[in-house]
């Protein structure tokens, strides 16, 4: 006899349900990113609000760095503020780019470096328990797997997709995704730049042409649709085509049917569009630049590609990826291939705290630029010296020059005044507008551990020069010091 299952309240079925429901409560800690040349992704939450990092076991993650102290630094979190300190160790700790002496606090601390090891703050470490995973070529932190696992119910359950992103955060992988998830994986995959295809030229690309549709035309021509019979049809940046090539996508995808130029009968199409953009669909319809029934047609459903500065987990393992990239495609020597270059932990850091604006494009291009300056130093290891002091920098308007003072004539120079501040500070004005912006001065001077001739090489610019900004930055920044000395 089955036994009667226990009786019920409404009450209790909603309670339970609601605890279901209920937001989890985050999890402040630390991610281990990074330690002794290999990239991570472990989670150590603080322990009643604090933990302690040191050489050997912390949290259940064996920390095997030389260089970090047994007892290196603690990190603690209180009504919203985090709090770092140094205990002491014996090569010191570093947060966000900085060497620590003592206690630093605030609500946006970012990056700690100890020894050979780099974390990142986390305000919730429970996601990232997930670690990195690979979907063909595609490095998958936490954050970006989310978006992959909406393109995959997209791929099982429709036809259409609109990705968007900032360019450079790869929506070409997510696009290929989508294909190989879904049930059109053995059909080709089409990847067409909308923004590329010169004036004029698009409508015959999409959708062909027939032999004599125009003159020097000889054949008949396959289009971009027809060539994606059966698979997937890309078009990135699709807000860039014409209306009038916008109407007959439109047609395309609601009659599974195009007429090529120069064709009297609609041939049957059967394809998968996925569209990308970086740009407000909705604005370039209000703007006119984008047929408001196309929108309805393509807009949904939608994945947002985060871009990278939202993936610190990813940073350390795409470097690793395009480090090893780059020792694989180098010359063999006499006794074969050599090992490939190895990424320091200030370079990790240092790529942590910058904001990449090219996203992950960018990052290995830079990543790619800074092997060859180790190379050429003969250095077996990527230090955050041999990045390029504007790689990941937000762009920034030049400096404006100096307008130059006509010269006066000799007779205007005698009967002057000998005042020499004003040509002084024309000169400083000039020398000020050569050389790069304070944040990226500030940036290669923490590289080079203050080191005026390296930093100054490594900007391209005269250290003398240098010597002089430092100068007027310890004469503005002094009333600052002091206030700080007093906190």
């Amino acid at each position: 006899m089955v036994p009667a299952a226990p009786k019920t309240t409404l009450d209790e079925t909603i309670g339970t349900a609601s605890e279901r429901l209920r937001p989890r409560k985050p999890t402040p800690g630390l991610v281990l990113v990074f330690s002794v040349d290999s990239p991570r992704c472990d989670v150590l939450p603080l322990k009643d609000g604090e933990i302690e990092l040191g050489r050997g076991e912390v949290g259940g993650v064996s920390l095997d760095d030389l260089k970090m102290s047994r007892r290196h630094a603690r990190v603690r979190f209180r009504q919203g503020t985090w709090e770092v300190e140094d205990l002491d160790s014996r090569n010191g700790t570093s947060l966000d780019g900085a060497p620590l002496t003592g206690t630093r606090a605030g609500g946006a601390l970012r990056v700690v470096r100890t020894g050979s090891s780099v974390f990142v703050i986390q305000a919730d470490v429970e996601p990232f328990r997930a670690g990195i995973s690979r979907a063909g070529g595609t490095i998958l932190g936490p954050t970006l797997a989310r978006a992959w696992d909406a393109i995959d119910r997209a791929a099982r359950a429709g036809a259409v997709l609109h990705i968007t992103g900032e360019s450079g955060t790869g929506k070409e992988h997510a696009a290929r995704a989508f294909h190989a998830l879904g049930p059109r994986r053995a059909g080709p995959f089409v990847p067409v730049n909308c923004a590329a295809i010169p004036d004029g030229l698009a409508e015959r690309l999409l959708f062909g042409t027939r032999k004599g549709a125009y003159s020097g035309s000889t054949a008949d021509a396959e289009g971009y649709v027809q060539a994606a019979q059966g698979g997937v049809l890309f078009l990135d940046e699709v807000a860039e085509l014409d209306l009038g090539v916008q109407a007959k996508l439109l047609r395309a995808l609601e009659a599974r049917e195009v007429l090529p130029l120069g064709a009297s009968r609609p041939i049957p199409v059967d394809f998968a569009l996925v569209s990308a953009t970086h740009k407000d669909l909705r604005a370039q319809v209000a703007a006119g630049k984008l047929r408001e029934d196309l929108f309805f047609r393509i807009a949904q459903p939608a994945v947002r590609v985060p871009r990278l500065y939202e993936r610190p987990e990813e940073i350390p393992w795409i470097v690793d990826a395009t480090l090893r990239d780059v020792g694989a495609a180098a010359p063999r020597g006499a006794e074969g291939a050599s090992a490939p270059p190895a990424a320091h932990a200030s370079l990790i850091e240092a790529c942590l705290l910058r904001a990449w604006p090219g996203n992950v494009r960018e990052l290995m291009a830079e990543i790619r630029a800074a092997a060859q300056e180790a190379q050429l130093a003969k250095s077996p290891v990527v230090q955050a010296r041999h990045l390029s002091p504007s790689a990941g920098q937000a762009f920034a308007p030049a400096r404006p020059s100096a307008p130059e003072q006509p010269q006066p004539a000799a007779a205007e120079r005698g009967s002057r005044p000998p005042t020499a501040s004003a040509p002084r500070d024309e000169r400083g004005a000039r020398r000020a507008a050569s050389l790069p912006a304070d944040e990226v001065i500030e940036e290669a001077l923490r590289r080079e551990e203050g080191n005026v001739a390296r930093t100054a090489r490594a900007l391209g610019v005269h250290r003398t020069q240098l010597r002089r900004w430092l100068g007027r930055r310890t004469a503005s920044d002094a009333p600052a010091a002091d206030d700080d000395a007093e906190g």
